[in-house]
């Protein structure tokens, strides 16, 4: 903790811009300019004991990280002592109770925390009401999140320095927050379109982890199948139903999730700069495609969260009320991935403006979903995310479901 006094000495000091003026208490005096920005009363010592002081201070004052995220230096606290004055109801929207774990990622860059970074960050999730934590991936191609005996074998990939899945297991414990894994995946869906895949990747990787990680914490609460589609793909109802059969015989009748995207207009490559295509999904088109999808799957997958952000916000209703009642008729839950970054920049991605947010929890709210889970509170909503705007979009929240 920086000592009150010499920080604002310090200020005092830097805030000089000609130093070579500041030879002396004598000509302190004699410059008008200076006179205004330093407080001369107590300057009674010789130039030496000035020049000691000032040195002291600049170092201090220099030696201060200029972040948001550092909570113990004073005045930069997370604490907001200014409330917003918002002209919009307040806690209008589907709460967030969820987030993605992106530590296997594919399009935004690496943290690399430790222990230490994803212990606090739980302790920031479970501060605004988040329950459940999903590891978005066990691995992607050869990159994993724990030392899988099997993957390392079949799949060459590497072994990981620190076995991420005991880790969030242990910290979930800790804050008495739900985990759901999710499962491997081999690129070779991305690569040939055809999802089944991976059906004979994670028979292996399913039977590994519950043996060695599942049966042995009771954090461990779900199932995240993860591979990703949007409309009718090749072997995608095959391997959703095996998937998820296998992962549901092995513990019990855990529950089981899928997060598809919406085929909408913001569903534009990700390395590329376009925001927007012409050859969206209409409503009709979407609603067709999957209830077909949902009514090979609906035995052994629990709920669906559909990520929110490829379509624009004036759509949201009416996919939403869609969404909705196809769950419904086939059993089962319906939430929303309300994704954190902003799909509508050229530049991919960062946190997203917050009115963006609230106007896609309130639809969901509209339309009556379950649960609201985030792609992904770490990078996009962190107060100590390595964005800076993730922080401030964390304060946004709070203040808007007024969380103290």
């Amino acid at each position: 903790m920086i000592n009150a006094d010499r920080s604002k000495d310090a200020v005092r000091f830097i805030c000089i811009i000609d130093l070579s003026a500041c030879v002396a208490p004598d000509n302190v005096t004699k410059s008008g300019n200076i006179k205004t920005l330093i407080d001369i009363q107590n300057m009674q010592n010789s130039r030496r004991d000035f020049f000691k002081k000032a040195s002291v201070t600049g170092i201090a004052a220099m030696t201060i990280p200029f972040s948001s995220n550092s909570e113990n230096i004073v005045g930069l606290e997370r604490k907001v002592e200014i409330e917003d004055k918002l002209i919009v109801p307040k806690g209008a929207g589907l709460k967030i109770t969820g987030t993605f774990l992106d530590e296997i990622s594919h399009d935004i860059p690496h943290q690399n925390w430790g222990e230490k970074e994803w212990d606090q960050d739980f302790a920031y999730m479970k501060a605004i009401g988040i329950d459940t934590v999903i590891m978005i991936r066990s691995g992607y191609r050869k990159f994993i999140t724990y030392p899988s005996e099997y993957l390392i074998k079949t799949f060459n990939c590497y072994k990981p320095s620190v076995d991420l899945l005991e880790m969030y297991l242990r910290l979930a414990d800790k804050h008495g927050l739900k985990f759901y894994f999710g499962l491997y995946d081999s690129g070779k869906y991305w690569d040939t379109g055809d999802l089944s895949w991976e059906i004979n990747s994670n028979k292996f990787v399913i039977d590994e982890v519950w043996k060695n990680y599942g049966s042995k914490y009771k954090s461990f609460q779900g199932w995240y199948i993860s591979g990703e589609i949007s409309r009718k793909t090749k072997g995608a109802i095959g391997a959703f139903y095996a998937m998820g059969k296998q992962c549901k015989d092995v513990s019990g009748g855990l529950p089981t999730f899928i997060s598809p995207w919406i085929d909408g207009k913001k569903a534009v490559e990700a390395a590329g700069s376009d925001i927007t295509k012409a050859n969206a999904v209409s409503v009709q088109e979407h609603e067709r495609e999957w209830s077909e999808i949902f009514a090979g799957i609906h035995e052994v997958v629990d709920a669906v969260a559909f990520q929110d952000g490829h379509i624009d916000y004036d759509e949201l209703d009416a996919f939403f009320s869609v969404n909705k009642k196809m769950a419904d008729k086939y059993g089962m839950k319906c939430w929303t991935n309300a994704e954190t970054f902003d799909r509508d920049m050229p530049i991919k991605f960062f946190p997203i403006k917050f009115d963006k947010l609230r106007l896609k929890l309130e639809a969901a709210a509209r339309a009556g979903y379950d649960k609201g889970i985030t792609f992904e509170f770490s990078h996009f909503m962190s107060p100590q995310s390595s964005y800076l705007q993730a922080g401030h979009l964390y304060d946004r929240y709070k203040n808007y479901f007024d969380i103290k």
